[in-house]
């Protein structure tokens, strides 16, 4: 039924190990993780490439894209070749993201899945900081940057996310008052800060 599936949505901040903490939660949990792979779910619902997605994903430049994206020819095979309107595109992520929540319990990495799956009753929302000189470190050592390349990275990647998150759910990307805990991964250390969210899943669902 679907009132026993338990849903985790995890917002985060660039750089606080959101994406690494719901992953170590989904293995300790053993439950469903979709990140990027909602990409692949959309695209293949509708059909249309994942390269789409891409454009449309809260990773770009949101509003550089909102009225339209235009779809090139793709390959050899003249695919397809028209206007898909950034609302069609959140339209197939967000019936990727039912459709997947409908299958069991999981864990679903941004994408407003927390909005999308609003009517769902067994759901936590929760968003991951961290210290900006953390953060600023991360980003530097995954990407190669440096600070202040580091730091405007961020800066950037957060402002699309924000409005993605704000334009379709009429909430406020990062504020505590959207989520149901706001935590700082450097308070504990990410490995802690997973085992605490683990352990507050299980009090809170009797697990």
């Amino acid at each position: 039924m679907e009132d026993k599936k338990i849903i985790i949505n995890i917002g985060r901040q660039i750089g606080s190990g959101g994406r690494y903490i719901a992953k170590k939660l989904s293995e300790e949990l053993n439950y469903s993780f979709y990140d990027r792979e909602l990409l692949n779910l959309a695209a293949h619902e509708s059909g249309f490439s994942e390269t789409f997605f891409e454009q449309a994903d809260e990773h770009k430049g949101f509003f550089k894209s909102l009225l339209n994206i235009h779809i090139p020819l793709i390959g050899e095979s003249n695919f397809y070749k028209n206007d898909l309107s950034q609302e069609s595109l959140y339209k197939f992520q967000s019936d990727a993201i039912l459709k997947a929540a409908e299958k069991g319990n999981c864990i679903f990495v941004g994408r407003t899945a927390d909005y999308v799956l609003r009517d769902f009753k067994n759901t936590i929302n929760i968003f991951v900081t961290a210290d900006i000189d953390q953060r600023i470190q991360r980003v530097s050592k995954r990407y190669d940057m440096n600070s202040a390349e580091a730091r405007k990275y961020i800066t950037d990647k957060e402002e699309a996310r924000a409005s993605y998150y704000n334009y379709y759910t009429g909430k406020q990307w990062g504020h505590s008052e959207s989520y149901d805990l706001c935590i700082n991964s450097s308070l504990l250390g990410i490995e802690d800060t997973e085992a605490f969210i683990a352990e507050l899943i299980k009090k809170r669902f009797q697990l």
